[in-house]
């Protein structure tokens, strides 16, 4: 099975700028899509981002223009780069990997993807 395993969370101030990591390892042969997700406090898991296999990446509207998501060479470790962070962007962030067919994406709805991380804490103020 696959295991994802983010890093990088931490506080920071309004204005603010972070960066994410997630480490995948056991990958079976094949290509993935992998995404970025949150969840805030009393609301629903949403999908930040995501980025096929040769780059090509989507992203929600709320995070458009300040959030970037990249995948190293190896395909082995995933990024968030969070700029102008505000306090709405508060959230626990996990990212996920999805099998697909040409490593390419087909939604940025939770319930596409199969491996989770365990989430991590980011918290603006």
């Amino acid at each position: 099975d696959v295991q994802l395993v983010e890093s990088g969370g931490g506080s920071v101030q309004a204005g603010g700028s972070l960066r994410l990591s997630c480490a995948a390892s056991g990958y079976a042969s094949g290509a993935y899509c992998m995404g970025w997700f949150r969840q805030a406090p009393g609301k629903e898991r949403e999908g930040v981002g995501n980025i096929a296999l040769h780059g090509l990446t989507t992203y929600a509207a709320s995070v458009q223009g300040r959030f970037t998501i990249s995948r190293d060479n190896a395909k082995t470790t995933l990024y968030l780069e969070m700029n102008n962070l505000t306090p709405e962007d508060t959230a626990i962030y996990y990212c996920a990997a999805q099998p697909s067919r040409g490593g390419y994406c087909y939604s940025l709805v939770s319930q596409y993807y199969t491996y989770w991380g365990q989430g991590t804490q980011v918290t603006v103020s």
